[in-house]
């Protein structure tokens, strides 16, 4: 494939969080159609997408894509950290009519291009051999500090995902302990990508401006455009001393890499702006910066640094990644392109086989024979027929190759519900479509996000929920499953009291507002109230909404529901379940869990008990310990135990 053009060109692009780059591949490293669109402009990534492909005349449509995202890729759901778009990839590449869909992260891709980059898409800086067969660093100053290596193996390379960009900020002088003071005044944590991107050339004009640096200090810092032109054209002293300082601080953070990777292989540095200060950067002190390393100094002097001057070295990565997943998935990967090109060639019959599984593959793959002969409107030895005329065994053989090429590893679909609709089909739909919702909130939860609701929860006097209509029964459950772990706890689903609630909460306490639109003024108010009382706020919202932005600190939960519909279904499972995972893990961070385990065992074989009066459940029995001496948790453990809570068999089943 190196000399012709592909059957079908493939899509490659290349998106931070202001423009979107669109090119096309039509053999192996030949991009044509090169396009720049401002994220700005499109309410989300299909939409860019299709803007782009409706601009262009194609012979044949594309169905393979590769797409390298500022931005950290875990699963299916992608959720922009520098913008806010936010997709299914699974779901992209369904609307997109696309086979393949690959999405890495843009330096991840940076690093894959690497290899195939010629000495005249280089520049190299300063001293230092490549040492082939070793690793290989990278990492770029843009819309963030974009970090990532290559590692060799026998025939490929490896390119590994990091997010190193946020690694803490180490000065290396006074002038940079004078930025970090500044700059700490503002933020709790200051990483490198604070002042090595392009909002961090204005955070080191700020405070070199009121440091008293060269030049006066100017009301307001100008953007990165303007510093970068003021500091080439020399007239501007103070914005010179923001470049030095920029390029020496890239030199700490490409020595640190290439100390923790072993770079021998080479440190490459992408971005707007190194390419931007051309060979302003060779003359700066990033070279000296990087082989001042104490000790080490003979370790990093050895290592090479260089300049990628390939302006389509992210987009060009992603196509080999995306040529190695197409590789990897095999004669899978052409099942598809296989029946389209056999498709006239078929029985009229096999015909409306092939046009079912070109137009839903993976719900093909995932139904019977008898439903597939359904769909296409066919008999089941059509359904064989159709299959070994591709070469396959059988129906099961077929599936399984599909199924190696198809992108992604679970199915995601949501399926719209109809009037003609039977109750199996709905059930089926229902089912699905809350699966797949389930999935994607798994995704998208972050880790961080939930050790810090769990480490407030814990560390609360008392925990109150609110919530108002659909999701005051999310606020009960929560009530119910947090007075039963021990834990002091309310709950208000009134909307003319959340005020009044929130205004008896105090230093210690918690307040926890569920709701996935964030938008009721009622509930807006009671959690700047909570807030103004030095109540700890922790909203479960959706990303981006009002009451999210007065919180301390989101649960995102996103899902496109109608919420003043009558009928809200998914949405109130998926915030149940997120209350499931926070009282679970209060249950075992308070040693609850042997406690929990044992109450669901005996539950399961429950001795006779005599019932009270009026059939009223007896009485506990005498405790040994007087209550008011046990400690807090001991005294969650019985009540656990007594009550049986739910928790007991998620604890048993799902470790």
């Amino acid at each position: 494939m190196t000399t012709m053009d592909f059957e079908s060109p493939r899509l490659v692009a290349e998106i931070d969080g202001t423009h979107a780059r669109f090119a096309l591949e039509i053999r192996r490293g030949v991009l044509r159609q090169g396009m720049v669109l401002a994220c700005d402009g499109f309410p989300d990534f299909v939409s860019a997408v299709r803007a782009y492909l409706e601009r262009l005349t194609l012979a044949q449509p594309v169905i393979h894509a590769a797409v390298a995202i500022a931005n950290p890729v875990v699963g299916d759901w992608v959720q922009m950290t520098n913008h806010d778009w936010h997709f299914s990839i699974e779901q992209a590449r369904d609307q997109l009519g696309l086979t393949t869909l690959v999405v890495v992260n843009d330096f991840t891709a940076l690093a894959s291009a690497i290899p195939k980059l010629g000495r005249d898409q280089l520049r190299q800086v300063g001293g230092g051999l490549v040492r082939e067969n070793s690793v290989l660093a990278v990492l770029g100053a843009g819309t963030g500090l974009g970090v990532s290596g290559l590692v060799p193996g026998e025939q490929t390379w490896t390119s590994l995902g990091s997010e190193g960009g946020h690694c803490a900020f180490s000065p290396c002088d006074e002038r940079e302990d004078r930025i970090l003071a500044h700059v700490r005044c503002r933020f709790a944590h200051v990483s490198f990508e604070r002042l090595l991107s392009s909002s961090g050339l204005q955070l080191i004009h700020e405070a070199l401006a009121c440091d008293g640096g060269a030049g006066a200090a100017s009301t307001q810092a100008p953007d990165a455009a303007q510093i970068l032109r003021l500091a080439l054209e020399g007239e501007d002293a103070l914005c010179m001393q923001v470049v030095d300082a920029f390029c020496c601080m890239l030199g700490t953070v490409a020595a640190n890499l290439a100390v923790t990777l072993g770079a021998f292989g080479g440190v490459y540095i992408g971005g707007e702006i190194v390419q931007r200060l051309g060979e302003r950067f060779d003359r700066s002190g990033f070279r000296a910066r990087f082989e001042s390393k104490g000790r080490f100094r003979a370790y990093v002097s050895g290592i090479p640094t260089f300049v990628i001057t390939d302006e389509d070295a992210a987009l060009r990565g992603a196509a080999e990644i995306l040529e190695m997943q197409l590789r990897r998935v095999g004669p899978g990967s052409s099942v598809l392109d296989r029946i389209r090109r056999a498709r006239d060639a078929l029985t009229k019959a096999e015909r409306r086989v092939a046009d079912r599984v070109l137009e839903m593959p993976r719900q093909v793959l995932n139904e019977p024979i008898a439903e597939i002969a359904r769909l296409a409107d066919v008999s089941q030895p059509t359904v064989i027929r159709f299959c070994r005329s591709l070469g396959c065994d059988g129906l099961s053989d077929f599936k399984l190759r599909l199924a190696s090429g198809l992108a992604g590893s679970v199915a995601v679909t949501h399926s719209q519900v109809h009037d003609d609709d039977s109750m199996l089909d709905l059930g089926t739909k229902v089912l699905d479509n809350t699966s797949t919702a389930i999935r994607q909130v798994r995704e998208s939860l972050g880790e961080e996000a939930l050790e810090q609701a769990l480490t407030r929860l814990l560390e609360a006097s008392r925990v109150e929920f609110f919530a108002l209509s659909h999701y005051g029964m999310v606020a009960q459950d929560a009530h119910i499953k947090f007075l039963r772990l021990g834990v002091p706890s309310g709950v208000h689903t009134d909307a003319g009291l959340l005020r009044p609630a929130a205004a008896v909460l105090r230093r210690g306490d918690a307040a926890v507002f569920i709701s996935a639109s964030g938008s009721a003024a009622d509930l807006i108010e009671a959690a700047e109230q909570a807030r103004a009382q030095g109540a700890v706020v922790i909203a479960i919202s959706g990303s981006h909404t009002p009451l999210a932005r007065r919180a301390d600190l989101t649960l995102v939960v996103d899902h496109a529901e109608e919420h003043d519909t009558p009928l809200v279904m998914i949405s109130r499972i998926l915030y149940l379940l997120v209350i499931d995972v926070l009282a679970l893990g209060v249950a075992l961070r308070r040693g609850l869990h042997g406690q929990v385990v044992e109450a669901a065992k005996s539950r399961e074989t429950p001795a006779p008990a005599q019932a009270g009066a009026m059939g009223e459940p007896p009485p506990p029995a005498a405790s040994t310990d007087s209550s008011a001496t046990a400690a807090p948790h001991q005294r969650a453990a019985e009540q656990a135990a007594h009550s049986g809570v739910a928790l007991a068999h998620w604890s048993l089943h799902g470790r």
